[in-house]
This record gives structure tokens, C-alpha cells and sequence, in this order.
């Protein structure tokens, strides 16, 4: 089986498929907005890769939410409920967890089927 990986470099891809799946490396947005804006714009990375990728929102089969404070959790939950794909909820799991800059907020991880 084929290893298609999109935007490439030395460390790290931000997409690969493999056997009909897609893994998205972490998203997340940027520094210095607020957890809501920061949601925002890594959801946004993620419709943009899973596009990139040959899929969609409406294919995600989980995701992982990592938030650097869990206070931030009804933030983050209102952005992700009205970002969603209706009917198509993937499993997902949400922790709180020192991310690699302290500027980030959150962080968005998915897997999913391609189309």
C-alpha cells in the first residue's frame, strides 16, 4: 500500500494517508488570540489538510482536543459544536496538557476516512 504525506518537512508531515485513512499531525492556531479564535483557526487547518487529503469533516472517525488549561473546555466545546458535522460526531477525547509553546491554547488531532 501507497504512503501519500502532504506538507512535508524535516520533523513532521501535516497529513499522511495510508489504507484508506488520513492522520493529521496536531493543529492548532494563533498565538496570542484567545482559546475560541485559537479553535477557530485550527479547525480550519484541519477542513483545509482533510481537503488537501481527499475527505472531509463529515469522515473524521476521532479526535483528540488538547486544551493547556481545562477551564477552557466550554470555549473550546462551543466552537467545536457549531464546527461539527451534524449527524457525523466523531469519537473524541479531550485532555488538558502543556502544549509546545505557552502561547497555544489548544490543540486539535484527527484521524478519518478518506471519501
Amino acid at each position: 500500500m501507497d504512503i501519500k504525506r502532504f506538507e512535508t518537512g524535516a520533523r513532521m508531515s501535516q497529513a499522511v494517508v495510508h489504507n484508506g485513512t488520513v492522520y493529521l499531525a496536531g493543529q492548532v492556531g494563533v498565538a496570542g488570540h484567545d482559546v475560541a479564535t485559537q479553535t477557530q483557526q485550527a479547525l480550519a487547518e484541519v477542513d483545509r489538510l482533510l481537503a488537501l487529503a481527499g475527505t472531509d469533516k463529515s469522515r473524521i472517525l476521532s479526535a483528540q482536543v488538547w486544551l493547556a488549561d481545562m477551564a477552557d473546555f466550554s470555549k473550546m466545546n462551543a466552537v467545536w459544536d457549531a464546527w461539527v458535522s451534524a449527524g457525523n460526531a466523531p469519537a473524541r477525547a479531550t485532555g488538558e496538557s502543556k502544549l509546545a509553546a505557552p502561547e497555544y491554547l489548544v490543540e486539535v488531532i484527527v484521524v478519518a476516512a478518506l471519501a
